[in-house]
């Protein structure tokens, strides 16, 4: 059960939910470690076009656990750690081999953010040091799989920025938002060659909490709508924000509680799934924002200066962004938690992972990991817990959705450097998949499998309809096709998570054991921005294996 909250102190909140709240106990699905060691700590990863992810962490923590192929070697006179380092901090890892392969940063990308264009290159953003202002690409190469970071040299950021959000946008470009004492945003790529432009924005100074250290509105919430205005989300506040015209459309209700929700009080967000069925192609779909997880006032400064950890956050809200008159809807989650990543899943549920039950981001700033992940059902509003990891995930952790349905995991570094005999969280270079329930082998029967795409080039054009074919041992549902837009995940924000679950307009056996769905493609780009998606057929929510496909 859930609960529109208007001034109700938060204990009161916490009690109610806590009686009302659905938690279904039965553990599902599964874990399976990856890899060992990748040599370094996952502290940001994207999944790319070619089924790999690339992740990286940061330059200055000293020498990782991987050398730099054939001898080669990074000098940089800047770095704050070592001038001179012949070890990787950033990995390509191949989901269909198993394998990895180093690669070379040659700037300090720590705290930083990206977002994948329209033609699936990453363009990275920001960090640290001499990363401040960087602009960095990396751009898949399947054909001969030697691509390497390429760092602009005649492109930079306008401004510093270190803890900032990025967004892809309906024009294809991404926009850029806060970062450590910036208070604007800025597009990239730039329109032009040196362009400076930057836009103010008010919202984020006085969203920024003046006892030191506890910014609390770092790595700002972005949801593109669908009506092409952005959701900002930062400490405890929102607004509907019009980025061509840099004015605040609308300013949303303070979410309940004390809570507060951005770095460091660390919680997640999500847009909730957009569903285009039945629309016809006519209409826009509504669009719900849900936030969960985060830490209490003063959480920081306790665990940071007295190493106190108070108990984070339990509660979760939604707020039906496209209404009238929205307001937040309150649920609570099974365990408190704070640092949790949450992911969207290609049969419209979202997974809560990793993180802690006290403190909050930071240095050594949490305690009591949450070993178990949490599935939450938006039409039910029912928590299930799920099977635990084995692997502690706290600060410096990261999860992103795989083509096949599994989760990737990886990552967990509360230390200023690598500490691999720190007590009881040492620095973390494992990788980790957690498979779903319905990746099971009882589900087996009611899996897709998808044949081919008939859309010329994979491309699943705006207000178009093309057709997937695809086999089945047992029909007994009803057939959705899902776009899922790859995450960059960092800092317990998926960055451009998107489902769109497109309106289907038939489905036919076209042979035993086959069939073909038709579906009409998202009605413009403000629904489904241009690039890349993940296309799964989801059948009695059971999601196939996706193909890629280009959404223009």
């Amino acid at each position: 059960m859930a609960f529109k909250i208007k001034n109700v102190p938060s204990f009161i909140l916490i009690l109610l939910f806590f009686f009302f709240t659905t938690v279904n106990s039965d553990a599902g699905g599964n874990w399976v470690q990856l890899q060992r060691s990748i040599g370094i700590s996952a502290m940001h990863m994207q999944v790319l076009r070619d089924n790999k992810v690339i992740i990286f962490d940061r330059t200055d923590f000293g020498p990782s656990n991987l050398s730099l192929p054939n001898g080669r070697c990074r000098f940089n006179p800047r770095d704050m750690a070592l001038k001179l380092d012949c070890t990787a901090h950033s990995i390509l890892y191949d989901l269909t081999t198993n394998t990895f392969r180093p690669l070379t940063l040659q700037t300090d990308a720590w705290c930083s953010s990206g977002a994948a264009t329209p033609d699936g290159t990453l363009i990275q953003t920001g960090g640290f040091n001499d990363g401040y202002n960087k602009l960095r690409t990396f751009t898949p190469c399947p054909e001969h799989n030697l691509c390497d970071w390429i760092e602009l040299q005649e492109q930079n950021l306008t401004t510093a920025r270190w803890y900032a959000s990025n967004q892809i946008l309906p024009d294809g470009r991404i926009i850029v938002v806060g970062g450590r004492s910036a208070f604007s945003y800025e597009f990239v790529p730039k329109s032009y060659q040196n362009d400076k432009s930057i836009y103010y924005l008010r919202f984020l100074r006085v969203t920024r909490d003046s006892n030191p250290g506890e910014e609390n509105n770092l790595y700002p919430f972005l949801h593109l709508l669908p009506d092409g205005n952005l959701f900002i989300f930062a400490n405890r506040r929102s607004i509907l924000f019009d980025y061509y015209r840099n004015r605040v459309v609308k300013e949303y209700p303070v979410i309940p509680g004390e809570e507060k929700r951005n770095y460091p009080s660390t919680g997640s967000s999500v847009l909730l799934p957009l569903n285009l069925t039945g629309l016809n192609g006519t209409r826009l779909p509504e669009a719900e924002v849900m936030v969960c997880g985060g830490a209490f006032p003063g959480a920081f400064n306790f665990a940071n200066r007295k190493k106190v950890f108070l108990e984070a956050s339990r509660t979760c809200g939604r707020i039906r962004v496209t209404d009238p008159e929205p307001e937040w809807v309150m649920e609570v989650m099974p365990m408190p938690r704070v640092m949790p990543d949450m992911l969207l899943l290609p049969n419209g549920n979202v997974i809560i992972l990793s993180g802690a039950r006290n403190g909050t981001a930071g240095w050594e700033n949490a305690a009591n990991p949450v070993f178990n992940p949490v599935l939450y059902k938006p039409g039910s509003r029912r928590f299930e817990l799920l099977a635990p990891a084995h692997t502690p995930r706290m600060y410096h952790s990261s999860a992103v959705l795989l083509p096949d349905g599994r989760i990737l995991v990886g990552g967990s570094n509360p230390h200023r450097v690598y500490d691999f005999r720190a007590y009881p969280y040492p620095t973390e270079l494992s990788l980790d998949a957690y498979y779903p329930d319905y990746m099971g082998p009882e589900f087996v029967p009611f899996r897709p499998s998808i044949i081919a795409v008939e859309a010329a080039l994979n491309t699943a054009s705006y207000n178009g309809t093309f057709s997937v074919t695809f086999s089945l041992q047992e029909f007994r549902g009803r057939v959705s096709v899902a776009l899922v837009a790859p995450s960059f995940t960092t800092h317990s924000f998926a960055m451009n998570q998107r489902v769109v679950v497109l309106d289907v307009t038939e489905v036919d056996e076209v042979a035993q054991g086959a069939y073909k769905v038709t579906a009409r493609g998202a009605l413009s780009p403000t629904v489904a921005p241009p690039g890349y998606y993940m296309l799964y057929i989801v059948h009695a929510g059971i999601p196939s294996v996706a193909v890629w496909v280009q959404v223009k």
